[in-house]
């Protein structure tokens, strides 16, 4: 049974393919697949007992700014509950940052020398977010001081060994690891993935807080500064500045969120002002003046022009 059509309305700036060719740029990914211009992922949604069950959320463009979604339970049949459905729509507007109205940062880009280019060659990519705080968490921890390309080796190491999946047409779609079912485990386990012992730590340290409830999304959304947040969220074990940064960034989706400390940031605005050496931290501050507001935004974009 064909599975029921979902039409999601995007406003402008918005096209689906920038979108998936940034999704399509992560090596080694493990939490969706891109099969002819269609996305997957698995995901958790309620099923009107006040549980969530997992279903397999397909995506794929409706025209230039739409998006037609489509779902399918773990036994992959065709979706008809309107709450999941409903659901597995607010999921794909967070994700896909939906609900901003970038026009006013695309103004601002296009008057910047630095961001002018980035917008033209990705023109309708919004910021694309991590919607789980344990799972935005996890990847900032994952990502510290290593390449992308071995942290998406040791994200899907830790996915495959302790995250649930559901089966459709010989494949497994993976779902992150809950803060629960990491919080059980004692450091050994994940240095057993090639994680440091540190690391191993601050993973199932940032879990049992989480599992615990004494760190939630919800309180760190009640923030009244982004400052606040980011103190927060260093007062934590394991968390620094760029790792508090990248996770309002990409979780909290607050716009002024600005990883100064980021490699990529400085490796962008290095090649696009032809600097010979990375540009400083005070520097960056000087130049994200121009971005107010945006600064999230001018970071992404800026990251695009690398990877």
């Amino acid at each position: 049974m064909p599975a029921r059509l979902r039409i999601i309305e995007a406003p402008e700036p918005f096209r689906f393919a920038p979108n998936l060719a940034y999704l399509a740029a992560a090596p080694n990914e493990c939490l969706y697949r891109i099969r002819e211009s269609r996305l997957f992922k698995a995901l958790y949604l309620p099923d009107g007992s006040g549980a969530e069950m997992p279903a397999l959320l397909e995506l794929a463009a409706h025209g230039e700014r739409s998006l037609a979604l489509r779902l399918r339970n773990g036994a992959g049949e065709a979706e008809e509950s309107p709450e999941r459905l409903e659901a597995a729509e607010a999921y794909v507007r967070d994700w896909f940052d939906l609900d901003l109205d970038l026009a006013p940062f695309y103004a601002l880009a296009e008057a910047d020398p630095l961001l002018r280019g980035a917008v033209e060659a990705h023109y309708g990519l919004r910021l694309i977010g991590i919607s789980d705080l344990f799972e935005a968490v996890s990847w900032g921890i994952i990502g510290q001081q290593i390449n992308l390309a071995f942290a998406h080796t040791l994200k899907r190491r830790l996915v495959e060994a302790y995250g649930e999946f559901i089966e459709a047409n010989g494949e497994r779609y993976w779902l992150f690891p809950s803060a629960e079912r990491i919080a059980e485990l004692s450091p050994s386990a994940l240095q057993e993935l090639q994680m440091t012992g540190r690391k191993s730590e601050y993973l199932i340290g940032v879990a049992r807080l989480i599992a615990d409830g004494q760190l939630s999304k919800q309180a760190l959304a009640q923030a009244k500064t982004a400052e606040e947040a980011e103190r927060r969220l260093t007062a934590i074990r394991g968390i620094g500045p760029w790792t508090a940064h990248y996770v309002l960034m990409r979780c909290l989706r607050l716009p002024t969120a600005f990883p100064a400390d980021d490699v990529g940031l400085q490796n962008a605005v290095r090649l696009l002002t032809g600097m010979d050496r990375k540009p400083t931290r005070e520097e960056l501050r000087q130049l994200a003046a121009a971005w107010s507001g945006w600064e999230s935004y001018a970071t992404f974009y800026l990251w695009r022009t690398l990877y």
